[in-house]
């Protein structure tokens, strides 16, 4: 059964999740072949997308979630669509690049890679990324902490712990493989990085469990030590890139 985490917070999702680094494009755009058509898997509201859309002739970006795709930016070459990362409606070998932003640990992995050999054209890269816990502060990231892993630790899918070892349990069967880290900061104000925290998926189970907001639970205590202004919120992004055979 497919998990649809981020349908209910849709629009919070486009307006508090980040993007991801130039950099990351920078390291993968040169490993690819050609450039007429990319998929965007689990698209989500198209922030990989729409990158893609300024290098590829055609851009399909697909997710489970229509809520998600309404919240994502018209382009004239991206195609937008509701599908499954392990059933697709494409041609075998339609694409040059396949690109996964924060999402393969939600995935039946088998299935998948047998869908990307499918629509992969002959020496297509298949890149997968996401990203951990921000680092705002020594002050700080230990309250961050205690809240994911002692307040919300219950209330993760077992999927997450994929993102906190950095996909290293989940097989990448392809050649040439290539990984590279990268760094994405924000300037944020405590309210922000609390509404950020609302996206969660973790935050959305305990709500439907208990009927009430646990941000809630560390808003006080991080807001005061936050202070009024904005900080430094950094990322730590992770990636792979392999090439399909």
């Amino acid at each position: 059964m497919p998990f649809d985490r981020f349908s209910a917070q849709a629009a919070a999702y486009a307006r508090f999740r980040i993007g991801y680094p130039a950099a990351l494009y920078e390291w993968l755009l040169p490993l690819v072949p050609g450039r007429q058509r990319a998929w965007d898997c689990a698209t989500g509201n198209g922030q990989v997308a729409v990158v893609l859309a300024a290098h590829f002739a055609e851009v399909d970006a697909t997710d489970l979630s229509d809520s998600q795709l309404a919240q994502a930016p018209a382009r004239p070459n991206i195609h937008y669509q509701t599908a499954r990362a392990e059933h697709t409606p494409f041609p075998n070998g339609a694409f040059d690049l396949i690109t996964v932003g924060q999402a393969v640990h939600w995935f039946d992995h088998a299935a998948y890679h047998r869908e990307v050999r499918r629509v992969a054209r002959p020496g297509a890269v298949l890149a997968e990324w996401g990203y951990g816990l921000g680092c705002i502060s020594p002050a700080i990231d230990p309250l961050v902490w205690h809240f994911y892993r002692e307040v919300l630790g219950p209330y993760w899918d077992e999927n997450r712990r994929h993102v906190d070892d950095e996909y290293a349990r989940i097989p990448f069967p392809f050649a040439d493989v290539q990984r590279a880290d990268f760094a994405e900061q924000r300037q944020w104000s405590a309210a922000w990085f609390l509404d950020y925290l609302r996206t969660w998926s973790s935050v959305q189970n305990y709500q439907k469990q208990h009927g009430t907001d646990p941000v809630a639970l560390v808003a006080e205590v991080l807001a005061q030590a936050w202070g009024p202004g904005a900080r430094a919120v950094v990322f730590p992004v992770f990636a792979r890139a392999g090439r399909v055979e």
